[in-house]
């Protein structure tokens, strides 16, 4: 048995893996869906092809149903299809060369076994506990996650034991920022990052061919979900039937996307692509994909994730590890490579007492944002403990842990105990299941039971938190961690209005304030004023996975309906569930017929207005805003808020409980004091306030007990195989291989790989560089590739109607991602964004230094390189904040950037540069760009070694100006990995050298 459990530790880089795609036109001769697909994301290749070879078919064989598949009936015509396909030439000889390395695993002596309660054995898993290490004891459960998998998967290749003597040395080893190597068990994508990522591993198909290698390895290795929930918008609204309609306009607008993403799913190994109008991605890991604990050919393992959404945090409130990567790193995943990360830091945040009547999780997560902002966190992990914790719901957890990247954590974890368990058979994982994940969790020192006595575990810092203390807030108006208590909001309103141009501030004059816009809607007497909210949105995976927000926005909606308060119609309501679960205890309850009373009708599964998929305003509700400069306001469940992100007329975005939602679009305003001043007139002629329409957390709960049931997930989860029948309509071809479509304004082959030869193109300084743009802090990737509206005098607009494009079906940048033309020009496209070089003017425009003309910085970008000249980036703190976004990366690199230099970078958009070929750098503590100095009308050359091995990483260059003025930076390649990815010209590149030389 070891031997058969070693040789899949170490031979993962070779796994055989099985395709899985939804369709309506599999025969009932297509072969069944291999378990391996949910449960193998570190199997190996030995074991796969172990099943494989005892088979009469090489390339197809049945299975049974997976052991956490909630039983659900995959056999059925419309359901999974799997194919094996016949692996690379010479496998056999890698795989003997693999199991001799197996045969000396430096841990076969703590491979134990699992026994099951009523005998035999669950499998067996490598023990933590054997090794009887005291220091495994003190280690945080989020680094002991990462401590197994580097025992389980060392091979003194990939991963040595000297790796493994850093994590258990985890207190002593993470200040110093020692770099270790983390294979995730599985990958979760969405498909605005899904659709680059597909044409990414397409095109790298093209380059192995090309230089003769052999295309087929190119192919995901582990696991790969793609869940379609970016490109719904809310174009219909207060109708019944908003979600048919909104689903044949977004598959109008996306059929050669969705075509090319289920192209992807027959071409590639290993990949289930879940179809439009399922659900949010991380509302569908929390309730459906995560495994929690993996069963693979007898070995047990803890499940970890990395996704290409930030929000991947999501199922850190699930006990799963998971966090946002870029796409090219998540690519990197995929194709075997082992992620390089510095052993990170641990916060301890602990919870005790309890929420007070009326405040909800989305009050909690606010509170912790700002709390956990202020501490600094930025990639570190932050987990959770305390007596509080068994007063937070799982879902509570999940809210908290998703807006990990609006505190700047890695990861905000949870480790399992008995809520978890309790969620997970909700959910309808199985009995046999949950007990195999609570016995192993206890077995290998993974699961907290706070009926015993607790060990005391060592963290890098500390915070806590008594829940009594929060209160009701929102977050706004253009930062999540600006929360403002709910008491303080009319204020704090005000004092925006006043405030300078800036984070909390519009800069009104006093004089016109309190002007009002009068217009006609649709026949109807209508009004704006500054703080009037015009949207008002139920959206967003952070709170619509939370039964007890979700029910109890039911419920204000309710007791509003029957005191006879009304929304005004000009306000653009919606309610986008994050799975169908949603829609079923809504119905449940008899609350969705209230909501619908108020405009939340349902408009669709997805991100929708969270992802600034809000739609259009009426025109007449658009004009008034712009012709009287309004400072109009929306207020939606969501977890970004950047300016520009929600919709380009609402300047003031408040991030809010969903009840809260609805509360203020009852009152149609934010400038309002909810304490003292009533909501609105009863049908009775009666002021109605605040405490009138707001639920009790009696209220909610009992809501929550009687409407949220098991059958609801399960039946849910069944029918997400089915698809719909616009999905099943795509028809797709069956090459390997993509056939490009040089006329396709949405799939294009981009020039990553065009002139790639075998010689790495070594490492490289910037001489005589541009200053492309002068930033300051808190640049986010909405700024740099913004996924929102394609803007009709745009560089990207141009080419779309020279491509015979009608402006009515420009549809998103974030649709658009598949194309590269379309992306180089979408790069700096926002708004709102404001460059230094164009002096206080706010726009998508920068100077083009030798002749000072103000040019779209698409135009300016190619003049600079048209004429042989590099540029740079000047930026200040916070560089790349917000979503994790490759276009963010890919983008300016196409526009000839060579290098960024911030005061601080955002963790992931970091990595993304690197991964791009782009040099990170940071002034020096206490310096910036005007202490510096430097105006960005400067020439800069960065001196940095040709040869890769003078590099260090962390280390100081040398900046200096064609003035003379020289400055001291330090280069962000932070692990010898990035310096490798640095030296190929890009981790991709790296990633196609190495899989060619295997």
């Amino acid at each position: 048995m070891y031997k058969k459990a070693s040789t899949t530790a170490a031979s993962s880089l070779l796994r055989a893996s099985s395709s899985r795609f939804i369709s309506s036109t599999v025969s009932s001769s297509t072969p069944k869906i291999s378990p391996s697909y949910f449960s193998s994301p570190i199997s190996s290749f030995a074991a796969q092809h172990r099943s494989l070879s005892s088979s009469s078919a090489v390339r197809s064989f049945r299975c049974s149903v997976p052991r956490w598949s909630h039983r659900v009936d995959w056999r059925s015509p419309v359901s999974l299809r799997a194919q094996i396909r016949v692996v690379a030439p010479g496998i056999e000889r890698l795989e003997r060369a693999f199991a001799t390395m197996a045969a000396e695993h430096e841990f076969k002596e703590i491979l134990t076994c699992l026994p099951k309660p009523g005998g035999g054995e669950f499998g067996k898993f490598y023990s933590l506990p054997a090794l009887n290490d005291p220091r495994i004891e003190k280690l945080p459960y989020s680094i002991r996650i990462l401590l197994e998998s580097a025992i389980r998967n060392c091979d003194n290749f990939q991963v040595k034991k000297e790796d493994v003597e850093k994590i258990i040395d985890w207190e002593n080893s993470s200040p110093k920022q020692v770099e270790i190597p983390f294979k995730p068990a599985r990958v979760l994508l969405q498909d605005f990052t899904g659709v680059p990522a597909v044409v990414d591993l397409a095109c790298m198909r093209d380059a192995m061919n090309r230089l003769g290698s052999d295309s087929s390895k190119i192919n995901p290795l582990v696991p790969v979900d793609l869940v379609i929930d970016h490109s719904v918008q809310v174009d219909v609204t207060r109708s019944e039937n908003a979600v048919q309609a909104n689903m044949e306009l977004e598959f109008q607008r996306n059929k050669e996307r969705f075509g090319f993403l289920k192209w992807g799913s027959t071409a590639f190994h290993n990949m289930l692509v879940v179809p439009p109008g399922s659900g949010i991605v991380h509302q569908v890991n929390l309730e459906y994909l995560g495994r929690v604990v993996f069963n693979t050919d007898g070995i047990l393992y803890p499940d970890s994730v990395v996704g290409t959404d930030s929000h991947t945090t999501m199922i850190d409130g699930l006990g799963v590890a998971g966090w946002g990567v870029g796409g090219i790193e998540a690519e990197a995943t995929m194709l075997g490579q082992p992620m390089s990360m510095v052993l990170p830091g641990v916060v301890g945040f602990k919870l005790s007492g309890k929420l007070r009547n009326g405040v909800t999780a989305t009050d909690l997560v606010l509170t912790v944002t700002q709390m956990l902002r202020k501490h600094g966190v930025v990639g570190k992990f932050v987990e959770f403990y305390g007596g509080g914790m068994g007063e937070l719901s799982l879902a509570d957890r999940a809210t908290i842990a998703n807006m990990s990247p609006e505190y700047g954590a890695t990861m905000g974890f949870f480790p399992v105990d008995h809520v978890t368990l309790q969620y997970l058979k909700l959910t309808g994982r199985s009995d046999e299941t949950v007990a195999m994940i609570e016995g192993y969790l206890r077995a290998n020192k993974m699961f907290v039971d706070y009926n015993e006595p607790q060990q005391e575990r060592v963290y890098s810092s500390y915070l806590e938190l008594n829940l009594d203390e929060v209160e009701p807030c929102i977050s706004g108006p253009k930062r999540p961690h600006d929360r403002v208590p709910l008491k303080e909001m009319k204020a704090d309103w005000h004092s925006c209005l006043d405030n300078k141009v800036g984070f909390k501030g519009f800069a009104v004059p006093k004089e016109v304030q309190e002007k009002v816009a009068k217009f006609s809607f649709h026949g109807q007497p209508a009004e704006l004023k500054h703080g009037s909210v015009v949207i008002a949105a139920i959206t967003s995976c952070t709170n619509t996975s939370n039964p007890s927000v979700m029910l109890g926005a039911g419920l204000v909606a309710k007791k509003a309906c029957e005191l006879g308060l009304k929304v005004k119609p000009w306000i653009k309501t919606s309610l986008a569930p994050g799975s169908g679960v949603v829609t079923k205890y809504l119905l449940q309850s008899g609350l969705q017929e209230y909501l619908n009373q108020q405009g939340f009708n349902i408009v669709g599964y997805g991100c929708t207005t969270c992802i600034g998929n809000s739609g259009d305003l009426d025109e007449s509700v658009a004009s008034a805003i712009s012709e009287n400069d309004i400072v109009a306001a929306a207020v939606l469940s969501g977890n970004r808020n950047f300016e520009g992100r929600v919709h380009a007329l609402t300047r003031a975005n408040y991030l809010a409980s969903p009840p809260l939602v609805v509360a203020y679009a009852l009152a149609g305003t934010v400038d309002i004091d909810f304490e003292k001043e009533p909501i609105g007139t009863s049908k009775d002629g009666k002021s109605v306030y605040f405490r009138d329409i707001w639920p009790s957390t009696e209220e909610i709960a009992e809501a929550v007990q009687s409407s949220v049931l098991p059958q609801m997930f399960k039946s849910t989860y069944e029918s997400i195989t089915k698809g719909n029948p616009m999905w099943n309509q795509l028809s797709v071809p069956t090459d390997t291989l993509y056939s490009w479509d040089s006329n396709s304004t949405y799939i294009h082959e981009p020039p990553y790989f065009k002139k790639m030869t075998m010689d790495p193109p070594g490492a490289h300084g910037v001489k005589d560089a541009y200053c492309l743009l002068n930033f300051g802090d808190s640049i986010t990737t909405d700024h740099i590739s913004p996924a929102g509206s394609i803007h009709k005098d745009s560089p990207a607009a141009k080419y779309l109607l020279e491509r015979g494009v009608d402006r009515k079906d420009f549809n998103s940048y974030g649709s658009r991602r598949g194309n590269d033309e379309v992306m180089a020009r979408g790069t700096f496209a926002n708004i709102r964004i404001v460059n230094k070089l164009l002096n206080g003017e706010v726009g998508p425009k920068t100077v083009h230094v030798p002749t000072g003309e103000k040019l779209y910085v698409f135009d300016a970008a190619s003049r600079y390189k048209d004429a042989g000249h590099d540029t740079i980036i000047i930026a200040g703190a916070e560089y790349g904040s917000g979503s994790s976004r490759d276009w963010a990366a890919k983008g300016p690199m196409l526009l000839g950037v060579k290098a960024v230099i911030a005061k601080s970078f955002e963790r992931i958009h970091r990595s993304n540069l690197v991964g791009m070929g782009i040099i990170p750098l940071c002034f020096k503590a206490g310096e910036d760009a005007e202490t510096v100095g430097l105006t960005g009308h400067e020439r800069y050359t960065i001196d940095l070694p040709s040869n890769i091995s003078e590099i260090r990483p962390g280390q100081d260059v040398t900046v200096t100006t064609g003035s003379g003025k020289s400055f001291t930076c330090t280069v962000r390649f932070d692990t010898e990995v990035e310096l490798a990815y640095f030296n190929h010209g890009g981790i991709l590149p790296y990633v196609i050298r190495n899989l060619i030389k295997q």
